[in-house]
């Protein structure tokens, strides 16, 4: 039985949305974010970072790029931190729902590298502590999902 895998791949043309609010988590996101690109060869010409207000908004740049067509995937960072209201509660819904309405309606894979946390510290440690770097994370799912989608329309 034959078995369909993606694999990191060189070649792509990747789109980073990062979120400036919480810029101290989502700086490192970023920054795990393009070390991951770096050590699977993707030339810097490669890659195009948008900067955009807040999680809430990323949705809207994400499809923006997608429906562009111009990269063959788009990576999401931001980081929304638990407060004493329910703001949290509808910013990382819309977000997470958001991207993934842009990535079905255009076909092109969107990775979802948003913290959603209860704390500053948690998120610190997801951004490159304790618990690895997400940013790093999701732009690996980037490359190996740009690589599958390339690989089943082929």
């Amino acid at each position: 039985m034959p078995v369909i895998e993606g694999h990191r791949t060189s070649a792509a043309r990747i789109a980073i949305v990062v979120a400036r609010w919480n810029e101290l988590v989502t700086a490192r996101l970023l920054e795990g974010a393009l070390g991951e690109l770096r050590r699977n060869g993707i030339e810097q010409e490669r890659v195009t970072i948008v900067s955009c207000p807040g999680s809430f908004e990323l949705p809207l740049v994400v499809k923006a790029l997608a429906e562009q067509k111009r990269y063959d995937a788009i990576i999401a960072l931001g980081c929304v931190i638990r407060g004493e209201t329910p703001h949290f509660d509808y910013v990382a819904s819309q977000a997470a729902s958001g991207i993934m309405q842009a990535m079905l309606a255009s076909g092109i894979p969107c990775a979802f590298g948003v913290l959603t946390t209860d704390t500053l510290d948690q998120a610190l440690d997801r951004a490159g502590g304790k618990a690895g770097n997400k940013g790093a994370e999701a732009a690996a799912v980037a490359l190996e999902m740009a690589h599958l989608l390339s690989t089943l329309r082929a």
